[in-house]
């Protein structure tokens, strides 16, 4: 009789820390730019009254867009690895926004000093893991640590609500 050879392979897959980043670009009109990254294409663009076609985010949009969307990412990373639940994430962001620099009248060190982010969220996280959650933030939102690097303040207003 031939032998029951049971094995469990158990396989750890271990991310990279370091990747390299590739996007092109083609910039179709003065104010209307199309990015392809990985199998993707985004639409960078500029509102009519500036002579876009108003098809896509502005590049200073995108920025905050960007800050936006890290947030609730890594937000969302580091409750599952705590343990916590969140149910539902609300985030809505508001700056001043100093437009000299784009339009070619002075060169602006920082174009955004204050950026306000009101974020609600649904979680069972207690007190104390929500105050890990917002440390944790601010060291590991790489957009966030670009634009305050730049000497920008983020200010985030917090609402948890029940899961």
């Amino acid at each position: 009789m031939g032998k029951n050879w049971n094995f469990v392979l158990m396989v750890t897959i271990r991310e990279k820390s370091v990747v390299k980043m590739k996007q092109s670009a083609k910039g179709e009109t003065h104010a209307r730019t199309v990015v392809n990254v990985r199998s993707l294409e985004s639409v960078i663009d500029e509102p009519l009254e500036r002579g876009g076609t108003d098809q896509g985010l502005t590049p200073t949009e995108t920025l905050m867009a960007s800050l936006i969307g890290c947030t609730n990412v890594i937000t969302q990373r580091i409750a599952e690895h705590m343990g916590v639940k969140v149910g539902s994430m609300d985030i809505n962001l508001s700056c001043q926004f100093n437009r000299l620099g784009v339009q070619l009248k002075e060169e602006i060190d920082r174009p955004f000093d204050d950026i306000i982010l009101d974020i609600d969220m649904a979680t069972d996280a207690t007190a104390e893991q929500m105050e890990t959650i917002k440390a944790d933030l601010k060291k590991y939102c790489p957009i966030a640590k670009v634009i305050r690097g730049n000497g920008a303040t983020i200010t985030e207003n917090w609402t948890i609500l029940p899961l």
